[in-house]
């Protein structure tokens, strides 16, 4: 029966990828299309697999939903839902629409949608007339609530322009700070003596992006550079701000708190610093991170390089301070100015 349902709903495709990790047809499985949390409630004894048809966009409170489907699943049991993202939105409403009326049409939509959602004064206005249906949501926001409600993402495609993902639970959820939506915004990161200090910068990832790290590297892995290939969670405007270093501005408040110095090794996550060796992982407890990186003097391509790259650095400012930072402080200078290296 449940096979039916889901071909009639969403197609046999979908189906297919449904059941590369869950039997549809099995008791422990529930299958349903909701959008309340009540629904969900309902459900019981704790199913080993659960499948929502129903389009995230039209919950409202996307949060209290997953950490309900967390509740009754057993551990390590499965979650597999949709959503439309906002690049699949964009695409049907090209496809529906003339050129300049899609244009005008998307633009509305995009800050009706998206911007008064999230703005304090007009957040009201905007549930007020929607009741939080047919909501845009990045792919990384979508997938981001997703593993903040304390589930391991562990597979997503796009059928028939409707995203679908796959999520183990891997714990119960716990309580964490919400992230949030301003320009601005601050990131755990590691400084000297592994103390972890508030950086702050300038917003150039989609919300919950910080949550996907783990699933980004296990699929993606690192592209020449250290960064993390197709990186979906950069927005459009971010890439550009990245590019000019406008993003790393605020960071200079740091600067002025001395828990950073202008020339150092780049602070990073708890999840990047696990990356890296033993050796790097003790020789960064003794430095300051700082603005300018030895990324920008010795130019590394793979994870390998730029571990070298930062053990070159800590022992070469261990012998000599001074004359270590100006030496990489010139490099860098000369490659940001005469080879165009830039953030990505």
């Amino acid at each position: 029966m449940n096979k039916t349902i889901i071909i009639q709903e969403q197609g046999e495709a979908a189906f297919n990828f449904i059941s590369k990790f869950l039997d549809v047809q099995n008791n422990e499985v529930e299958v349903l299309k909701t959008t309340t949390i009540f629904n969900i409630k309902k459900i019981h004894p704790p199913k080993n697999g659960i499948v929502n048809l129903n389009k995230i966009n039209d919950i409202k409170e996307i949060n209290l939903f997953f950490n309900e489907v967390n509740k009754k699943l057993v551990d390590d049991g499965i979650f597999i839902g949709c959503v439309e993202t906002s690049e699949e939105r964009r695409k049907r409403i090209y496809k529906k629409y003339p050129i300049i009326l899609a244009q005008l049409y998307y633009f509305l939509d995009f800050m009706f949608k998206r911007v008064f959602s999230k703005l304090f004064f007009t957040k009201w206005f905007y549930f007020f007339v929607t009741a939080g249906r047919n909501q845009v949501l990045s792919k990384a926001e979508a997938l981001g609530r997703v593993a903040y409600a304390g589930f391991e993402i562990l597979d997503d495609d796009e059928i028939n322009n409707i995203h679908y993902f796959v999520a183990k639970k891997k714990g119960n959820f716990t309580s964490k700070p919400l992230p949030r939506f301003s320009l601005l915004f601050k990131m755990q990161r590691i400084g000297k003596n592994n103390k972890l200090i508030t950086v702050y910068k300038i917003r150039t990832m989609h919300p919950y992006a910080e949550y996907l790290q783990d699933y980004l590297y296990k699929k993606n892995k690192l592209q020449k550079g250290g960064k993390f290939k197709n990186d979906y969670r950069i927005t459009s405007w971010g890439r550009i701000f990245r590019k000019l270093w406008i993003d790393e501005l605020p960071m200079l408040y740091n600067f002025l708190k001395l828990e950073i110095k202008l020339v150092g090794v780049r602070p990073i996550s708890e999840h990047y610093l696990s990356l890296y060796n033993d050796e790097l992982k003790a020789l960064r407890k003794t430095v300051k991170p700082g603005l300018i990186p030895p990324f920008y003097a010795d130019l590394p391509e793979t994870i390998d390089e730029i571990i070298a790259s930062e053990i070159n650095y800590i022992n070469a400012y261990h012998k000599s301070a001074f004359k270590t930072d100006v030496n990489y402080f010139f490099k860098a200078i000369i490659n940001i100015l005469f080879k165009k290296v830039r953030s990505n």
